[in-house]
């Protein structure tokens, strides 16, 4: 995808040999597309300025991502801001890729160093080499299909403070400025409850997103109330698309692992939305 940077510097896909994904690049494609396809999305009358999309293997939470991912088709993008959880733990309360490239099976996807440069300037971030992160690299296969060359920023958070959310979300409407910018927080729900408590602290945490109230997107998990592993990222990018403009946020899918495994017992749940500003 895009430039192609020095071979010795991509970063490697670490999780598509452990059934994430497909391996082979045109039945990744075909899932892919397929998920696109078959999802049903309502119009959004206005212009979007974000995302939010599932990360966990394409087999159960690829239907409702297709949804997210759905939504872009046609937009005119040239960078992607991509927030997630981190987890793995680091020194710093952000990470980011050493790499000059993230590598799928449908190509390379080049990482703007020039925009890491300016969020640096604002907010410390870690720099690692050969991370193992799922929560990035499972959306970069949709990214692929629906957008063709872009250039990632791709940043994992390990606090999902609101202090932290905040720092963020304006450190990239700075770095960002000028750019035709997506931003895509990367998140999945409530882990390993019964079907029936999952929806419940799901939807404390949908409600949240809907209300377009960041804070209370961490503050449900503070509060026992509702979980998200990326309810920073989540926060981040609200915080980020509302100062590029965004005055909307939508739920336009959700589901649980249960509803594709069919064993409820224990589930994680997933949601797609979208951020974006309402035509006057």
């Amino acid at each position: 995808m895009g430039t192609q940077p020095t071979p010795h510097n991509v970063r490697p896909s670490h999780i598509v040999n452990h059934g994430w994904y497909p391996s082979d690049p045109r039945r990744l494609a075909h899932t892919v597309d397929e998920f696109i396809a078959r999802a049903e999305v309502p119009p959004i009358n206005g212009d979007i300025v974000g995302i939010l999309a599932p990360h966990a293997g394409i087999k159960y939470s690829g239907a409702v991502a297709g949804h997210a991912f759905k939504l872009l088709q046609g937009l005119d993008v040239e960078v992607v801001a991509l927030v997630g959880p981190s987890h793995y733990r680091f020194a710093a309360d952000i990470v980011t890729t050493g790499h000059d490239a993230y590598e799928t099976p449908l190509g390379q996807v080049p990482v703007d160093q020039g925009i890491l440069y300016l969020l640096q300037q604002r907010v410390q971030i870690q720099t690692v080499f050969h991370d193992q992160e799922h929560s990035l690299e499972m959306e970069l296969p949709f990214l692929q299909r629906v957008l063709g060359d872009f250039t990632l920023v791709p940043l994992a958070l390990i606090d999902h403070s609101v202090q932290m959310a905040q720092q963020l979300g304006h450190a990239l409407v700075h770095a960002l400025e000028g750019k035709k910018a997506l931003l895509v927080a990367s998140s999945d729900l409530s882990h390993f409850y019964p079907q029936d408590v999952a929806n419940m602290l799901d939807q404390v945490v949908l409600d949240a997103i809907e209300a377009y109230e960041p804070a209370s997107v961490i503050e449900a998990e503070e509060q026992g109330k509702g979980f998200a592993c990326g309810r920073g990222a989540i926060a981040a990018v609200m915080i980020a698309a509302q100062e590029l403009g965004a005055d909307r946020a939508q739920v336009i899918n959700y589901a649980t692992s249960g509803d594709v495994t069919h064993t409820y017992r224990s589930v994680v749940g997933y949601s797609a939305a979208v951020f974006y500003r309402a035509e006057s």
